[in-house]
């Protein structure tokens, strides 16, 4: 049976962008970059978490004909393909870190019933959060 999730994929629309916010911006670090002739096969991770990655796949052959691709980016820069969720061990100080970063902020750090999290967007419209979650 299953016993490690290790890759998800969020879609972006220009992988050189999305390394410079992903890597640049966030601080995570490339795990792969590797061109496969029919695509670019490019992972990022959380730095001493190579077993997770966060693949940055453009909408696109091999998986999508072009109509689709082209729905696909629609719906990213409506940031409605889902959410991903990262954890700080002070997430304070990473959004006023992200605030000097540039990065586009969309809330304040917020009290919740699980933990403290705020909420941004990536370059393309994909939200993103992070939180500082108690015993995480």
């Amino acid at each position: 049976m299953l016993n490690a999730l290790t890759i998800s994929e969020i879609y972006v629309l220009d992988q050189d962008e999305a390394l410079d916010f992903y890597v640049g911006k966030l601080g995570l670090e490339v795990s792969t970059d590797a061109d496969l002739g029919f695509m670019r096969w490019l992972t990022v991770n959380v730095p001493g978490q190579p077993g997770r990655e966060l693949l940055l796949v453009k909408p696109g052959p091999p998986a999508h004909d072009e109509a689709t691709a082209a729905q696909l980016r629609e719906l990213v820069t409506k940031g409605a393909m889902g959410v991903t969720i990262f954890t700080t061990e002070d997430v304070r100080k990473t959004h006023a870190t992200l605030r000097k970063r540039g990065v586009e902020l969309t809330e304040e750090p917020v009290e919740r019933d699980y933990g403290t999290d705020f909420g941004l967007r990536d370059p393309f419209g994909n939200p993103l959060r992070i939180g500082q979650i108690p015993g995480r």
